[in-house]
């Protein structure tokens, strides 16, 4: 990947593929491995899947690694692409991470996420800089819906 070349659909294949194995890397603990397939932006923002306020900034250290390994203690995903968008130097990617895994010092379950990702292109790397996850892959009834805009956990 040149930086003046267009972003092509071979660029766009590999992007996925990477974020494939970093998907699966990341449900298994191994936030190293997650973290060597792409890079992250100055500018990176995190809406995580369990709510509350955007997160701003992402620092690999080996204590958030150690924390990833033991929240993440097994597990298997996949990255279904459902649109990608591309446009200058930033590629989206809609899909759906599904996946399951021991986590959070519960069973092995279903931890499917919808995610929206944007990176940008920064030389032969791409730079995650945002990402958008819920966990609401199956459909919910709009009173539980607005149950949870409320704040509220039942």
């Amino acid at each position: 990947m040149a930086d003046d070349a267009a972003i092509t659909d071979q660029d766009v294949a590999d992007l996925v593929r990477g974020m494939n194995q970093a998907v699966d890397a990341y449900i298994r603990g191994d936030l190293r491995s997650y973290v060597a397939e792409f890079d992250h932006g100055d500018d990176y923002t995190l809406m995580p899947p369990y709510g509350g306020e955007t997160r701003r900034g992402f620092e690999y250290t080996e204590a958030a690694a150690e924390s990833t390994r033991s929240f993440f203690v097994s597990g298997e995903a996949r990255l279904d692409v459902e649109q990608t968008y591309v446009s200058g130097d930033l590629a989206v990617l809609v899909a759906v991470e599904r996946q399951h895994g021991e986590a959070g010092g519960l069973p092995d379950q279903d931890l499917s996420l919808r995610v929206t990702l944007v990176f940008r292109r920064a030389g032969d790397r791409w730079q995650l800089v945002h990402r958008h996850a819920d966990p609401l892959v199956r459909q919910i009834p709009f009173e539980h819906l607005a149950e949870l805009a409320r704040g509220l956990d039942t």
